[in-house]
């Protein structure tokens, strides 16, 4: 059994007797295994029901620790122990019960030794269920606290996302309403533009009319003043004299019959000479026409592809820009192709070749080498992520332990591989507790477990906590040293510079290598791989777009050669036409048409002068022959239009100033509404640049709530799960509490028939003994037994006991001599002699017996009035120190308490029971409790117990050696608070009872001489 002595359980006289000759021929260690099928899922351990088989393991190491394994992790042997009761197995129990006698009764012992078994298999069932219910609550509360954590986090991601959706709604709206008034403004700038253009063009039209009518105002002053002078004023308004006048008129009337002369003969000769040229084009007309409409009808052939060609909506340079494209595309794909290639050639081990197994095989049930299947999340983490995973990063992953099996048998793999099988591998992930005690000792950002620096598939959860959940990340070695040799923590741990603590006293480091992490390189493959695959996609984009444009192109080129050939030959048919004859006659036609139009005009012309001429010079004739009346009335004339020309001239010029003010006013309006308009693209430009703050803002807050609420559903499902597993785990522990108070039942049950049963067995023993000692004496007593003992039994003698029955001889002896002996009482000679001597002492009998009956009464009186005060006492002394070994408890260890609690009887002379709390959890066992929390709870109840009756003085030495220092102080700090009327004199070696102590002994060794100095609590000598 496990806790059976080698001794009394083995021929080995030692457990190094059980190594093959006792470790000294290489071999140093002894291992013995037994695997029970768990295929039963109804009838599996609690903890188990995920294991197809329990593999139990012994190990004896030579100058090492023996240890227990259960599935390859280390195990107490109280675990172990444990495991085969809840199963039914009493291991500790293994011997045959060999007796010779009471064969009758021997089974139906062996079966009530099996109810003892069985109560204590239920004895410790119980505690199993209670335990399980107790872990099963603290990991609901650990992942309902989680689940709490994680929905805070995602309410305030979500939070911040809506806050930030809302400033971007407004800095759009922002944005729109700047647009939708910088365009307005633009309107009305673009609309005063076109005013000013506007008013600039009245401006310039009344500016001309100013100077027209200042021109025509010099013009009515000049011949205003020459007509006062005497002179008559020309059509131009020059003062001359009426003759000359009349002679220019002259000059004019003969100017104009020799300019009609002349164009009447050139408009005859060009008409003479059209008749000419168009009969002889006539005669050459036919073939010009068809070279004419041929020309037509290529000019629309020409129109018509050239609407073609623009509906297809080609241009050349856009095909070269995508030949471009893809030309730096491929040279991009190239270079990231040459940097992965090289990396793989620098370390071939990340290449995992292996042959299919079988046919139909599916790539997928092999998942890769570790180091293949995480994306390092910070590159500075890479050497540390390294030295957590050590050898296991060239692990591979499997699906199951078959596919591994075939893969190591049938793959012909060229190199030593280990293989991690999804379905079997197992390991005990760092709790979150553990990983905020390291957090709190060293930092929120200092230290991190191994595996959240990573990133992985979800489906490979068990293979990463396998490899990365041991062990935890910290910034520097100071950090690591101390999450590392942590009481509380007691875990691997490595610096970013691949430093390694372990609890178990190995420190693994020093110079730190140049050489890049195998995890950094892989990293930047995995970001060119992604390169590469987007390059490639937007390579298969443009030579898609190069595919379409090419039939595009094809058919743009041939309607281009269309075209082209069409422009040839209506360039050589144009040409042909302008040589041709029948080209030049129509050029010299249209010449002589247009020569006649314009001798026709001259000659109008020319008529028109002669007519106006003649009738200014009749005018000029009327005007000599009644100068003086003419004079005057000219001068009223010339007055009458100087006036006119004056008062126009003025509006005018007032007009033109007015409208030069509009044009400023609308200048310093557009300068202004220029202004504002720089003022809105500054604006629109600010806005922009938030909206797009805020659109990287919230892409960022969206991803972050999309992992919060990944990891708040994942969350959700393990706390499902948990719960699933719990209610499994109920219904099973309803159903273990039913066969429970079953076997309680039959134990009770039982337990009554084997005390029968054993009083019958030690009556039977005290039969046989009797029967044995009867025996002994009758062989001495009748010596004829020894020599008559073989006739015993025998037929046709007389000893034939079936003849003549000793039984009821025997019956029939005994009533004979019970009959003599009460014959023999009966008829007693000597009684009359005897009665008056029996009577006195009778009579003196019964005077002591009313004498001790009255002494019994009085004893039992004071014996009950002893056992209420007893129990008056021994409630006041419980109560008196249940109170202070509470208060000592939680002085000693804050934030805990503890009672004595009676049995379950509630009775206090039935026994008291420990109960101590650890926050709002209570402990029924010690057990639970740790060693130093044991010792503190031995030393409260004794000090409890001695402050009941407090002596004057006590000696304590050295009861804190096995304690930390905060314990060291809490014990002085409890002394001094509760035992004021005590006087102490503790011997110790820590500070914590130094500060509390109102005189200090110091011991010393100075020259060979032990010397003892004296210090008050002010720290002076005296």
């Amino acid at each position: 059994g496990i806790s059976h002595s080698p001794e009394s359980s083995v021929r080995a006289s030692s457990l190094h007797d059980l190594v093959y000759k006792n470790g000294q021929a290489g071999v140093n260690k002894a291992t013995v295994s037994i695997t029970f099928d768990n295929s039963d899922k109804k009838h599996s351990p609690l903890g188990f029901e995920n294991n197809d088989e329990i593999t139990i393991t012994r190990q004896v190491v030579v100058g090492g620790r023996n240890k227990y394994l259960i599935n390859g992790m280390n195990a107490s042997n109280n675990r172990v122990q444990d495991l085969f009761c809840s199963v039914g197995l009493n291991v500790n129990n293994p011997h045959f019960l060999i007796m010779q006698v009471l064969y009758s009764l021997q089974a139906t012992l062996e079966g009530y030794s099996g109810v003892v078994h069985n109560t204590r298999l239920t004895h410790k069932l119980a505690q199993f269920i209670e335990r399980t219910e107790w872990e099963f609550g603290a990991k609901l509360h650990s992942l309902e606290a989680a689940l709490s954590e994680l929905q805070r986090i995602d309410t305030k991601v979500r939070s911040d996302l809506d806050h930030r959706k809302q400033s971007l709604n407004s800095e759009e709206k922002k944005h729109k309403e700047l647009i939708k008034i910088m365009q307005e403004e633009f309107k009305a700038f673009t609309s005063k533009e076109k005013e000013l253009k506007k008013i600039k063009e009245e401006l310039n039209s009344l500016q001309e009319e100013s100077k027209k009518d200042t021109e025509a105002l010099a013009t009515a002053q000049q011949h205003f003043n020459a007509v006062s002078a005497g002179l008559s004023s020309n059509d131009s308004g020059q003062g001359t004299s009426l003759a000359d006048q009349m002679m220019t008129c002259k000059n004019e009337i003969s100017k104009a019959t020799t300019e009609a002369k002349q164009a009447q003969m050139k408009l005859k000769y060009a008409q003479q000479e059209l008749k000419t040229k168009q009969a002889e084009v006539k005669k050459m007309d036919g073939n010009y026409k068809e070279d004419q409409e041929a020309f037509e009808a290529i000019r629309k052939t020409k129109e018509k592809l050239q609407d073609q060609m623009e509906k297809l909506k080609y241009e050349e340079a856009e095909q070269e820009a995508h030949l471009a494209k893809k030309k730096e595309l491929s040279s991009e794909i190239s270079h990231l192709t040459e940097l992965c290639e090289s990396i793989t050639a620098q370390h071939p081990h990340l290449r995992f070749e292996y042959k299919n197994p079988e046919k139909n095989w599916n790539p997928n049930y092999v998942k890769g080498l570790v180091v293949t299947l995480i994306t390092v999340k910070d590159i500075t983490t890479s050497k540390a992520l390294e030295a957590v995973a050590g050898g296991k990063l060239y692990n591979i992953v499997v699906d199951t332990e078959a596919t591994g099996k075939k893969i190591l048998e049938k793959g012909q793999l060229k190199h030593r591989y280990t293989i991690i099988p999804l379905s079997k591998i197992s390991a005990k992930c760092i709790g979150d507790e553990i990983i905020s005690l390291a957090k709190n000792l060293v930092g929120h950002h200092e230290v991190n477990i191994a595996i959240s620096l990573i990133d992985y598939n979800c489906k490979l959860q068990k293979a990463m906590e396998y490899v990365f959940g041991t062990a935890l990340v910290c910034s520097n070695m100071d950090n690591a040293k101390k999450v590392s040799f942590d009481r509380r923590i007691m875990r691997r741990t490595v610096t970013l510079q691949g430093d390694i603590f372990d609890p178990q006293g190995t420190l693994t480091g020093g110079a730190s290598s140049n050489i890049t992490p195998i995890l950094s390189k892989l990293k930047t493959m995995r970001e060119a791989e992604d390169k590469i695959k987007i390059k490639k996609s937007q390579l298969e984009e443009v030579e898609k777009e190069l595919a379409n444009l090419k039939n595009v192109a094809e058919k743009y080129q041939q309607l281009k050669q269309q075209w082209e050939m069409k422009s040839e030959e209506a360039e050589l048919l144009q040409t042909k036409i302008h040589q041709s004859a029948y080209h030049k006659q129509q050029e010299d036609l249209l010449a002589l048409k247009k020569t006649i139009v314009e001798c026709e005009e001259t000659l109008k012309k020319a008529e028109e002068s002669q007519k106006k001429a003649e009738e200014d010079y009749k005018a000029l004739e009327n005007k000599m022959k009644n100068a003086e009346g003419e004079r005057e009335k000219e001068i009223k004339n010339a007055q009458q239009k100087l006036d006119s020309a004056k008062k126009k001239a003025d509006d005018s010029n007032r007009k033109m100033k007015e409208k030069q003010q509009e044009v400023e006013a609308l200048v310093l309006e557009l300068e202004q509404l220029k202004q504002e308009q720089a003022s809105y693209k500054q604006q629109i430009e600010a806005a922009q640049q938030a909206i797009v703050s805020f659109k990287e803002q919230i892409d960022a807050l969206a991803t972050e709530a999309f992992q919060t609420r990944e990891s708040l559903k994942n969350a959700e499902n393990e706390l499902m799960k948990q719960k699933g597993l719990m209610a499994e785990q109920t219904k099973d522990i309803k159903t273990k509490s039913a066969e429970i108070e079953k076997y309680r039942e039959q134990n009770n049950e039982l337990q009554l028939n084997m005390n029968a049963l054993e009083h019958d067995i030690s009556k039977y023993q005290q039969e046989t003994a009797d029967a044995s000692s009867t025996l002994d004496k009758l062989l001495k007593e009748y010596k004829w037994i020894a020599s008559e003992k073989e006739h015993f039994g025998q037929p046709d003698t007389s000893y034939d006991f079936e003849a003549s029955n000793p039984k009821e001889a025997g019956q029939k002896l005994q009533k004979l001599l019970t009959k003599k002996e009460k014959l023999e009482k009966s008829l007693n000679m000597r009684a009359m002699n005897l009665l008056s001597e029996a009577e006195e002492k009778y009579n003196d009998l019964m005077k002591k017996r009313r004498i001790v009956e009255n002494d019994k009464i009085k004893i039992l009186a004071t014996i009950e009035e002893l056992d209420r005060k007893k129990n008056k006492a021994l409630h006041i002394a419980w109560e008196k120190v249940n109170k202070d070994f509470g208060s000592i408890f939680s002085m000693l260890l804050p934030g805990a308490k503890a009672m004595l609690v009676p049995s379950k009887k509630q009775n206090i002379l039935d026994g008291l029971e420990f109960r101590v709390g650890l926050g709002n959890i209570w402990k029924e066992n010690l057990t639970e409790l740790s060693g130093g929390q044991r010792s503190l709870v031995a030393l409260s109840l004794i000090l409890a117990i001695l402050l009941f009756k407090p002596a004057p003085i006590y000696i304590l030495d050295e009861v804190d050696a096995a304690l930390d220092l905060s314990h060291t102080q809490n014990i002085g700090q409890m002394l001094d608070a509760h035992f004021k009327q005590s006087q102490f004199l503790v011997v110790s070696l820590k500070d914590g009872m130094f500060n509390n102590a109102n005189v200090l002994y110091r011991t010393k060794f100075v020259d060979g001489i032990s010397t003892i100095s004296r210090h008050c609590h002010n720290n002076k000598v005296e």
